[in-house]
């Protein structure tokens, strides 16, 4: 339950309660018992709600250093005003199998939220939204953010296939049919008019697209000329002043794009 929906159950049974005690001022009826106690429940429920997961100290993602799956999450990280410490994990440590043992599907990256660990990009991209605020207003709207998350998602596999696989002999083949993948969030972002995926503020797949985007501008550095509504996504994200000073800095520069050095 989200914080404003536990505050908001809250106010709606204070209302009952006062109803309730102003019609019975001289007795307490079962019903009015019942709804003070569920009234302290939500209570305890809200202070736990707001310790768990809005007093966060600092994450602790554990990755290679490349920019790679952590890219997007670090973005957003950043424009939330969150500190993170990395550990970065040396490619022949990892061949060594120890590290790779210990995590769920035997991949990174990890992202360690106090004692709580997560693996895979975008269940972390999910958990930091629902964190942070950036996972929709509703049901509905966090359902059309999935959406959009996993065709972010397969845009970044076809671009990941072509990097790592295809680079030197698919490369040119890969740019000719981009603007068939790009058109449809080009569809989504400009007839939601917001300047987002999806309601009037960035979702977690809005920083997952805008680093895929970003990624494409360097492969390409006119991928976006004919989508207007993109190229001012991209221009309006990166002018968040956060999101500026994170990728204006040279932890993020220092960092290449792809394990392979190929971009």
């Amino acid at each position: 339950m989200a914080t404003t929906g536990v505050r908001g159950t809250v106010r709606k049974i204070d209302s009952i309660v006062q109803k309730s005690t102003t019609t019975r001022i001289n007795s307490v009826s079962p019903s009015r018992m019942f709804l003070e106690y569920h009234r302290r429940l939500i209570y305890v429920c809200l202070a736990l709600h707001s310790s768990n997961n809005f007093a966060m100290g600092p994450y602790t993602i554990t990755y290679f250093g490349v920019r790679g799956r952590c890219g997007a999450m670090r973005i957003m990280m950043a424009d939330q005003g969150q500190e993170w410490k990395e550990i970065v994990v040396d490619f022949a440590d990892w061949m060594k199998g120890d590290l790779k043992a210990t995590c769920v599907f035997g991949q990174l990256p990890k992202l360690e939220d106090g004692g709580f660990a997560l693996y895979q990009s975008n269940a972390i991209l999910r958990h930091l939204g629902r964190n942070h605020d950036a996972y929709g207003k509703d049901g509905k709207e966090a359902a059309l953010i999935d959406m959009m998350c996993d065709g972010v998602e397969d845009l970044r596999l076809k671009y990941v296939k072509m990097i790592y696989q295809e680079y030197d002999t698919g490369k040119d083949v890969y740019i000719k049919d981009l603007p068939n993948h790009l058109d449809k969030f080009e569809a989504v972002m400009a007839k939601n008019k917001t300047g987002f995926l999806v309601g009037d503020k960035p979702s977690f797949a809005d920083y997952s697209l805008f680093e895929v985007l970003l990624n494409h501008l360097v492969l390409c550095s006119s991928c976006l000329d004919t989508f207007p509504s993109l190229k001012s996504f991209v221009e309006k994200m990166s002018a968040r002043p956060k999101i500026k000073t994170f990728l204006d800095s040279e932890a993020y520069k220092k960092l290449p794009i792809n394990g392979n050095g190929k971009q």
